[in-house]
């Protein structure tokens, strides 16, 4: 007798859930009429819980934020101030946290090379990843250059690794840019788009051992490519 593909798929979830004292309740739902696809979405929402939690290191830790950083504020702020950058990068990670990729995309200035990407290849760079979560640090002071400011922000990025359900987190900041508010500039050159997402850079004045400075090689999630040791 030939065996459907989907049905092949719910039985290996049968099994899975049979390890762990769940097979009752699936097989229960399946006799009760309950959909095949739910009854698989249910297994495996149960077994993920029974994964090992996202407990991303605290500020001041070793890949957490700066002790000093305060998270975004949720008030009314004035949008082109630097906590109108800092919520821009809040606003970001929370499109990806909800798979939204090409509302993301649409944050980062359009003349980068992330920016110009196809919408397959930006998504395409968080397949890697079943779930990307954020913590924001506070904003650094605007600095202007040719006639645009920058911000600059620290960013936690933690989540869980699709392939194996591990925990990760890693330490990013985001460059923020915005064209100062001259004659000819348009409305939405005048607003904060992502410039670039690179490695976390500690401030100057901030001791090294409070800074949340990592010394263990993590996953970036702005690439989403997990890189292999050197060798």
């Amino acid at each position: 007798m030939r065996v459907s593909t989907k049905a092949a798929a719910l039985f290996c979830f049968l099994l899975v859930a049979a390890c762990d004292g769940r097979e009752e309740s699936a097989i229960d739902n399946l006799a009760n009429g309950a959909n095949a696809t739910q009854v698989a979405h249910n297994v495996r929402t149960e077994a993920m819980a029974l994964m090992e939690p996202l407990n991303p290191p605290a500020p001041g830790e070793p890949g957490g934020l700066p002790v000093d950083a305060e998270l975004v504020s949720e008030g009314t702020i004035d949008p082109d101030s630097a906590q109108g950058a800092a919520q821009v990068v809040q606003g970001y990670y929370g499109l990806l946290e909800e798979k939204r990729f090409e509302d993301a995309q649409d944050l980062w200035n359009p003349k980068t090379a992330i920016g110009a990407q196809d919408d397959a290849h930006f998504a395409a760079r968080f397949r890697g990843f079943s779930e990307i979560h954020a913590n924001i640090g506070a904003p650094s002071d605007p600095e202007g250059a040719a006639g645009s400011l920058y911000v600059t922000v620290p960013v936690q990025v933690y989540g869980r690794i699709a392939a194996n359900g591990k925990p990760w987190h890693t330490l990013r900041q985001v460059t923020l840019r915005r064209v100062n508010d001259v004659p000819g500039s348009t409305e939405e050159q005048r607003r904060w788009h992502i410039e670039s997402i690179g490695a976390y850079q500690p401030p100057a004045d901030v001791p090294e051992a409070d800074n949340g400075a990592e010394t263990v090689r993590t996953i970036s999630a702005t690439d989403a490519m997990i890189r292999k040791p050197s060798p």
